[in-house]
């Protein structure tokens, strides 16, 4: 059976690479990269791993406030030169360099414009989401902070598919993070891992849903 709704995440999806974002925060910002990496491995591993809260699932879920997930991560990092590093505005500047990936828009208005159905599901890191270019795009769009769940949390999944009046095995859900799809399909979702506009493109035509 064809899909009937296309659920995307955002970053890393509809925007360019987080890496190079993130890359180019380190190097605007002078951070040691080798320290900021050793500490977001293991926020990251404890994160997708479950076990208990840490700052990433806090900020991710709504429970721990931007600003202190800023404090918390400034406090473990350190400039080349060993100083200390900004927290005020620290999320903005990491993702200052996402640029939107209009390749990637023009698929979903593409798929919609064929009668499938379309939502957003992300986890907000704080983030300025450019909203204004997801109106007419999106059937339903679920920020993590906004509705306290976080992949790869079943639950955030259930309630945009539950958004959709959909099933599960009716929807497909792309991310760029394989354990993201991985969750969304042992929920029995089509799972779709993007790493580049044209491989996702392929990916949903072999689905059914682009001609």
């Amino acid at each position: 059976m064809t899909p009937l709704a296309v659920i995307t995440d955002w970053g890393g999806v509809l925007t360019s690479p987080l890496n190079d974002a993130v890359d180019a925060w380190l190097d605007a910002d002078r951070i040691d990269a080798d320290r900021y990496r050793t500490v977001m491995r293991a926020w990251v591993k404890q994160a997708y791993d479950g076990a208990g809260a840490n700052p990433i699932h806090g900020l991710e879920d709504g429970s721990l406030a931007p600003a202190e997930f800023e404090r918390l991560l400034a406090a473990e990092l350190r400039t080349v030169d060993g100083g200390p590093v900004a927290p005020d505005g620290l999320i903005e500047r990491m993702f200052a360099a996402f640029a939107p990936v209009e390749e990637m828009y023009a698929l979903l208005k593409e798929v919609r414009a064929g009668g499938t159905r379309t939502a957003l599901l992300s986890n907000s890191w704080g983030n300025a989401y450019p909203r204004d270019r997801w109106t007419g795009l999106f059937d339903a769009v679920v920020i993590s902070c906004e509705v306290g769940m976080r992949k790869p949390d079943e639950a955030i999944f259930r309630h945009a598919v539950d958004l959709l009046g959909l099933a599960p095995a009716e929807c497909v859900f792309i991310d760029d993070i394989v354990h993201n799809t991985r969750a969304a399909e042992a929920l029995g979702m089509h799972g779709v891992h993007h790493t580049t506009a044209s491989a996702t493109r392929e990916a949903l035509a072999g689905l059914g849903l682009l001609r």
